[in-house]
């Protein structure tokens, strides 16, 4: 009898462990069907929810913000006291950034001054004319956009002279590139002149004074003295810019023409506006 009930227990024990087992495996495949189902579910949700969303399209600048931009500056030149007829921009660093010194020029351009020269002491931008003029056009495209270059346009002198480039546009503001040899090397030129109207008595020394001498440097030049030089750089000096056209120019030094910016510009024009110019007085 006790062999019967050994046997029964065991048998039991048997059957609950099958029982546990099977309990356990259905619970696994129901938590997996559940998570299937509130996948599909929320699938089943969502999907339509994001469809109902168009499609985002890759941010551009706005046709109308280089208007926006062009007319601001239009307005910023207008709004001052006075403003510059004819600005010098003075490189005084050794590596110059052409797309820099272009946004400057396109920038005084947009403010409405007239006559623009770039300078430096080397003749860097002399000798690359050609790559300073395209990245002037490049820049006012960029900037102004093709409505604003035909109302801002621009007439490039050659060599510091009158003389139209070969790459001239209409011209609304004109730019002058410089080096030294346009105003110490003037000065000389003009001097032998005079020395050789007076070997061929066509004057005398006592016909040579400043007055003629002035004359003689402006003579056919329609182009005005600078009212505003901006000398970027840390040398303190003029660095032989124009020194015979100078004497009552304003002069603001910024630090570099490196990534210079509208503001800075305009900082130095609204400086200007509120300087007091004695003119000798």
């Amino acid at each position: 009898m006790v062999l019967v009930y050994e046997f029964v227990w065991r048998v039991l024990h048997v059957l609950l462990h099958i029982h546990r087992t099977l309990i356990t495996l259905f619970r696994i495949r129901l938590r997996n069907w559940n998570g299937q189902l509130w996948s599909r579910a929320l699938a089943a949700l969502l999907v339509p929810i994001a469809l109902s969303f168009p499609k985002q399209k890759k941010l551009v600048p706005a046709p109308g913000k280089r208007v926006g931009r062009r007319y601001r500056w239009g307005a910023d030149g207008k709004s001052l006291e006075k403003l510059p007829d004819h600005i010098g921009l003075l490189i005084a660093e050794e590596e110059p950034r052409y797309t820099d010194i272009a946004n400057l020029v396109v920038w005084c351009m947009a403010v409405g001054i007239s006559y623009i020269s770039v300078y430096d002491n080397h003749g860097v931008f002399r000798r690359n004319n050609s790559r300073l003029m395209e990245e002037i056009l490049k820049q006012q495209q960029e900037l102004l956009g093709l409505e604003g270059s035909e109302q801002h346009s621009v007439e490039f002198l050659n060599n510091g002279t009158d003389k139209q480039d070969h790459q001239v546009l209409s011209c609304q503001s004109v730019v002058k590139v410089l080096s030294p040899d346009d105003g110490k090397l003037r000065i000389v030129q003009a001097a032998q002149q005079l020395c050789r109207a007076v070997e061929q008595m066509e004057k005398t020394s006592k016909d040579i004074n400043v007055t003629v001498l002035d004359s003689l440097l402006r003579e056919s030049k329609t182009t005005p003295d600078p009212d505003l030089v901006l000398k970027f750089g840390p040398v303190e000096s003029t660095l032989g810019f124009l020194p015979w056209h100078i004497r009552l120019t304003e002069f603001i030094s910024l630090p570099s023409h490196v990534d210079v910016s509208y503001e800075d510009l305009f900082s130095a024009l609204q400086h200007y506006a509120s300087c007091e110019q004695r003119l000798g007085k």
